[in-house]
């Protein structure tokens, strides 16, 4: 009763699952097809190398915050740079960009260790994708980010989640590359980006409002450039369920012998001999008692199976 109930389980979530199979594939048809035009159109428009410029930028953000503070009744660099909807509406519209520029990280050592990484990340999906698909991963994530921020206009949006999304879409497509943390420590990055999940996961749970919005805008663009593939994947393990629904409810012999007759095996009596009837149609196998004894197994009657 148990293998019948996980049997009917699996093959109702197997199911479930075939339901959203079209309308995913039908949109990423049209997503592709979408960006391969706008390609055309526009290709020669897309900024190479944009990870390293957004890179000097943060450098420049860095050393002047560092090494140039501010004079008497002057806000802080990082300040007058900040994504706040409710200056920006009052005039200050270069917050729309300059936001980008701001390092997430203070320490110095940090630092250097994001930029290295986000080089690394950012150049590899552009290798992969192009400059302009990954202009277009960017534009999504950035054109996300300061949606929602206009939501909470009183407060800063920061720019840390969007190049959160580059180490998950790196990791996505490389999730076997290994990091090296502190120099010391080899680990798979496809381990670091489940950690992320998590705590994505824990900031939309727990955070302000701000922090959930932020979350939501970081992942729009990983979600629409890899709900394919993640539904792909998702299907293969469908395929897998079936398979193993199909096999649930089929309880395995403990025998290598068994008498068509009488129904004893090897097992239930290891000291009987066992043969086979060459007279029978398929593998029929006796006891010694029935062995001479028994009613041969033609084309049109073949034995029930005892459990």
């Amino acid at each position: 009763m148990y293998w019948h109930r996980k049997n009917r389980r699996l093959a109702c979530a197997a199911q479930s699952i075939t339901t959203f199979t079209i309308p995913i594939d039908v949109f990423m048809h049209f997503f592709n097809r979408l960006l391969v035009r706008l390609e055309r159109k526009l290709g020669r428009f897309a900024v190479p190398n944009i990870t390293i410029a957004l890179i000097i930028g943060q450098i420049v953000v860095y050393a002047m915050s560092e090494f140039t503070p501010p004079q008497a009744g002057q806000e802080p660099v990082v300040l007058r740079l900040m994504l706040i909807p409710n200056l920006v509406l009052a005039g200050e519209v270069w917050r729309l960009v300059t936001f980008l520029a701001i390092p997430p990280i203070t320490n110095i050592i940090f630092a250097f260790f994001f930029w290295y990484l986000f080089y690394l990340m950012g150049t590899a999906l552009e290798h992969f994708w192009g400059a302009f698909r990954y202009n277009i991963y960017l534009l999504v994530g950035y054109l996300a980010t300061v949606a929602v921020s206009f939501l909470i206009p009183e407060q800063a949006a920061s720019n840390g989640y969007l190049q959160g999304s580059v180490f998950l879409a790196f990791a996505f497509l490389y999730p076997n590359f290994e990091l090296y943390l502190f120099f010391i420590l080899p680990v798979k990055i496809k381990w670091l980006a489940m950690f992320t999940w998590i705590g994505y996961f824990l900031m939309a749970a727990v955070g302000d409002a701000m922090t959930r919005l932020l979350v939501l805008a970081s992942v729009c663009n990983f979600l629409l450039f890899f709900v394919g593939d993640i539904w792909d994947r998702v299907k293969t393990g469908r395929r897998r369920m079936a398979t193993q629904a199909a096999h649930f409810g089929v309880k395995k012999r403990d025998y290598f012998h068994r008498c068509v007759v009488c129904g004893i095996t090897d097992r239930t009596h290891p000291d009987m001999e066992f043969r086979y009837c060459s007279e029978c149609v398929g593998s029929c196998g006796y006891c010694t008692e029935h062995v001479h004894n028994h009613e041969h197994v033609t084309a049109d009657e073949k034995p029930a199976e005892k459990v």
